[in-house]
């Protein structure tokens, strides 16, 4: 983000000017006029004369680096610091350094901060953690990112979809006056229709909203009818003026505005604005109850911090109040976003990032710590404004990473995991290295993996599609069932029935085989007692096996022959499917000839159901 426009990042930190003397006074005086593109040409005009005084050098570093262009900035501030320089200096060194991707270079300039300033907030944290580059680069890439069509050759940013409108900032207007700080016109703000397939329409100034001063990102309530906003105070005549050099100094201010007849009006400050501090960039939470907003007002941290205020249901707003140290930092932080489910989002230099702003997350219902959103959210550059419209699974992130000010869309990659629990079906006990296999629909392996000594495996998967789990353990029937992915994480328990088979000189005793009445299909606890079967004939490759199959006694004797005989032949086929040769099994069915209860037709219905039976004779 560029540090070029005081509404998008308010500028707090008044540039050294100790040792200004006459050579450099008129450059000197652009600078406190934030005129900072025509005050580098001044002191770039007496370097070319032969000036080679660090204090100019200092003042183009900081120059260039309000003008984000990070390159000039480390190369004037490396010719600052071969001299001695305050502290700050040489952390802004570290961060343009750390924004070119030279982090190396940008520990040593922080090691000299945190020497000449240990107590400072910034300096503690680097110490603590000097390598936290390993850490942010593991973090999990949670969304893919993309520029969209709405930008233009001009500063973009600050993108918000509300239904089907797309809301942000920027300089396109070239009628607009333009800004010595970036010499890009005044910001303005802008609209676009984000249709179904996920076009954009040509964007469009939102001219009631729009004024010959900046006007910057917004935040509306969900009906859709009261919008807030960034403008300057010199819309209500709030400024300091410095009579002695004509500056006026105005700061960022918030308004609110209500639709009627499809037009916004009523545009009316907030009471909390003020001509000695900026207030911007605002976030309404869902309910419209509070506004979020980044201020410098008395209070606060360090340069901007994140402040809220109550909204209350007259229209009237209680006191703001700073979110404290845990968000807050001495640094700046910036671009607050409420999401749907309270988690804030907002930028921050403050905090351990890759460079300049980073975007951050935190969940204010657990107090938490903020954390890092990571790339590709984040880069060495400037990256802020996040946002995300739940209702479209879309986000958006404004960031110079290409050198200008532009929107990227942020959509959440799909991410999907499936967490296996082996257990065994009768005691619980978490059973390792069972094989787990997974397929896809075309029944490809896509996977294989043995349980942990706690019975866990974990796959990643591909979002919303179908897959089959095959457990695989020896002594345990094989399992096998559908699983369908979706975003997050599954947990599923897998029982595994052990296979406990009593193996006698005439008989393999299993549990029955029972039939549904009139049914020759095989049941699945029927298949649970089958494959433990199939275990024991793999087992033992002599042993081949006769099955006898029953009927109750409802029905004819030829119906029930005919019944039998199909389900000896069922359970055979079932059998001989999961490989066991044909020649080791044969089938046959004896009607209602053998039952296992002779309770003749007075037969309860389980008496019935018992009857209903395959049995299993060792045959060889």
């Amino acid at each position: 983000m560029k540090k070029n426009t005081i509404l998008l990042f308010f500028v707090l930190t008044s540039l050294s000017l100790t040792a200004q003397n006459k050579e450099t006074k008129s450059a000197d005086i652009l600078v406190e006029s934030y005129d900072y593109v025509k005050a580098v040409q001044e002191y770039l005009n007496l370097v070319a004369k032969g000036n080679t005084d660090p204090y100019v050098s200092k003042q183009l570093g900081d120059c260039y680096y309000y003008m984000f262009n990070t390159i000039e900035s480390e190369k004037w501030y490396a010719k600052a610091t071969q001299s001695q320089q305050d502290a700050e200096t040489y952390f802004r060194y570290a961060q343009m350094l750390k924004s070119n991707g030279k982090y190396a270079e940008s520990n040593i300039q922080m090691a000299l901060f945190a020497d000449r300033m240990p107590n400072d907030q910034r300096a503690i944290v680097f110490i603590k953690d000097p390598n936290y580059l390993t850490k942010l680069n593991a973090l999990e890439n949670r969304f893919e990112v993309n520029a969209i069509p709405v930008n233009s050759e001009r500063s973009d940013f600050g993108a918000i979809l509300y239904g089907d409108v797309l809301y942000f900032a920027s300089a396109r207007n070239e009628s607009n006056k333009t800004y010595g700080w970036n010499n890009e016109p005044y910001l303005d703000i802008f609209q676009s229709t984000y249709t179904a397939d996920g076009k954009y329409s040509e964007p469009i100034a939102v001219n009631e909203l729009n004024s010959r001063f900046h006007e910057g990102p917004v935040t509306m309530n969900k009906e859709g009818s009261v919008v807030y906003f960034s403008s300057e105070s010199f819309k209500d005549k709030l400024f300091d003026k410095d009579k002695t050099r004509k500056i006026k100094f105005g700061q960022v201010n918030l308004y609110k505005a209500t639709k009627e007849n499809g037009k916004w009006s009523n545009i009316t400050a907030l009471p909390f604005n003020s001509k000695s501090y900026s207030a911007g960039n605002p976030s309404l939470d869902k309910d419209g109850k509070i506004l979020y907003f980044a201020s410098n007002m008395p209070g606060s941290v360090g340069g901007t911090d994140i402040w809220k205020v109550k909204v209350n249901s007259d229209g009237s707003f209680g006191i703001p109040e700073n979110l404290g140290t845990k968000i807050n930092t001495v640094g700046d932080e910036n671009f607050p976003f409420m999401g749907d489910d309270s988690i804030l989002y907002f930028s921050s230099n403050g905090l351990t990032g890759f460079g300049s702003l980073d975007v951050f997350s935190v969940d204010l219902n657990t107090d938490g710590e903020p954390h890092n959103m990571g790339k590709p959210i984040n880069t060495e550059k400037d990256d802020f404004a996040f946002s995300f419209n739940k209702d479209k699974n879309i986000g958006y992130v404004s960031s110079n990473r290409f050198g200008k000010d532009h929107i990227y869309s942020a959509i959440p990659i799909c991410k999907a995991q499936i967490f296996i629990v082996v257990k065994n079906a009768k005691t619980g006990a978490l059973l390792a290295n069972s094989r787990v296999v997974i397929l896809d629909n075309a029944t490809t392996i896509l996977d294989t993996q043995l349980s942990s000594n706690d019975g866990e495996v974990l796959y990643d998967l591909s979002c919303l599609k179908s897959y089959t789990i095959q457990v695989f353990k020896n002594g345990y029937v094989t399992k096998s069932f559908p699983a369908s992915s979706k975003q997050g994480l599954i947990t599923m328990e897998v029982a595994l029935e052990p296979i406990d088979v009593v193996v006698t000189e005439t008989e393999i005793l299993l549990n029955p085989i029972y039939f549904y009445s009139n049914k020759s299909d095989i049941t699945e606890r029927g298949a649970v007692e089958l494959d433990k079967l199939v275990y024991v004939l793999a087992q033992n490759s002599n042993l081949q096996i006769d099955v006898r199959s029953h009927t109750d006694s409802r029905g004819s004797d030829s119906y029930n022959l005919d019944l039998s005989e199909r389900r000896a032949q069922s359970t055979v086929a079932y059998i001989i499917s999961k490989g066991i040769s044909s020649e080791r099994i044969s089938g046959k069915g004896f009607g209602e000839s053998i039952p296992k209860i002779d309770c003749q037709n007075n037969c309860t219905e389980l008496e019935f159901a018992l009857n209903r039976r395959s049995e299993f004779m060792i045959r060889k």
